[in-house]
């Protein structure tokens, strides 16, 4: 079996964990101590893979480092990686996202607070604005979500780079045809129930936590709101509820399992106002038939009350297996679709992000 990679954002501190040959995860010591790491990915593309990390110094603001070794060493542009140029009179935030381009060698996307987008065409070492998102006539009007203003979701399309979504915290789901030149809001029959009567489904302000899709089913995606578990097929055009048969609507992780479009998983919590697991039992529900029911997992997976949850970007399905870190530290793992779960590391600090890969 190949080795396996496991790379860990978390409040204080990133850890990478290996798995040699289907043997169980070693977690190597902390890189970046004491430093957030809002942001991970793992580029497979080149004939080494990337480990890419958006890191949060604090005082000295935030960056984005990379290492070729398997983090024996990192690396850091010599100028400002991520800056807004200055007619926006804007400051970088924070890095919410990294994504390699599946479909333009050497690209890389990153999502940003305060809601915007940038585009990498070395591999992610240094990124300019995409000012056909920036200059959206919505941009102005798009309202902070409880973490921010945050790009948090970029979906680039498998295979035609004109083609890519990217979902903003609280603006909505938006899609674009063109490389990102234009912008169109999709956000068509998710309810924001947040809004008044009459008004809960606006073009955009759509309090959006994730969205996912399969490479080979790239027009179906999977969406998670601030209430509400949505399934588009065309792309975004329309959304259909698929969480009503779940015990809570509201969460924050949804990811898709990497060889079988119609699977997905989602950590359902009890309510916005209460985001602990539903009943305090900590359970990953995964769908094999696109929404239309859900099972329970937990064999595995912490048993008693649990008062924890998972963010946005804690969850992650690849041919590594599926993998969730929690706001405790804790970090388990699948290799067997969800039905039963391994531990890989205890008592790191809060775990914000999490991206597995083979090697």
């Amino acid at each position: 079996m190949r080795d396996a990679l496991l790379v860990i954002g978390t409040r204080k501190g990133l850890f990478l964990a290996r798995s040699f040959g289907g043997g169980p995860f070693e977690v190597e010591p902390i890189h970046f101590s004491t430093v957030g790491v809002h942001a991970v990915a793992v580029d497979t593309r080149g004939p080494a893979p990337r480990i890419l990390a958006g890191i949060e110094y604090g005082h000295f603001g935030p960056s984005v480092m990379w290492s070729d070794d398997l983090g024996k060493s990192w690396q850091e542009a010599e100028e400002a990686p991520i800056a807004f140029p200055e007619h926006t009179e804007t400051a970088l935030a924070r890095v919410w996202q990294l994504r390699p381009s599946p479909s333009e060698p050497g690209v890389v996307w990153a999502g940003v607070e305060p809601g915007a987008l940038f585009r990498s065409e070395d591999g992610g070492s240094t990124f300019s604005l995409v000012e056909g998102l920036w200059n959206h006539p919505h941009r102005a009007q798009w309202q902070p979500g409880g973490g921010g203003l945050c790009l948090h979701t970029v979906l680039p399309h498998p295979t035609d780079a004109k083609v890519m979504a990217i979902a903003v915290s609280s603006g909505g789901f938006y899609r674009s045809t063109d490389g990102g030149v234009s912008w169109e809001a999709a956000n068509r029959g998710i309810r924001a129930p947040f809004f008044p009567e009459g008004a809960q489904y606006p073009e955009f302000g759509q309090c959006v936590h994730k969205v996912d899709a399969h490479p080979s089913r790239p027009e179906r995606l999977f969406l998670q709101h601030h209430f509400g578990v949505y399934r588009s097929d065309d792309f975004g055009g329309s959304w259909t509820s698929i969480g009503d048969s779940l015990p809570s609507d509201f969460g924050f992780p949804l990811t898709v399992h990497p060889d079988r479009p119609d699977t997905l998983y989602v950590f359902p919590l009890q309510a916005d106002e209460d985001r602990t697991p539903v009943d305090h039992r900590c359970r990953v529900f995964r769908s094999d038939d696109a929404g239309t029911s859900w099972q329970a997992l937990s064999v595995g997976l912490p048993e008693g009350p649990v008062h924890t949850s998972v963010l946005r970007d804690a969850m992650h399905a690849s041919s590594a297996g599926v993998f969730l870190g929690t706001r405790d530290g804790e970090v388990y793992g699948s290799r067997d679709d969800g039905e039963s779960w391994f531990t890989v590391a205890r008592h790191l600090p809060d775990v914000l992000t999490v991206r597995s890969a083979l090697l």
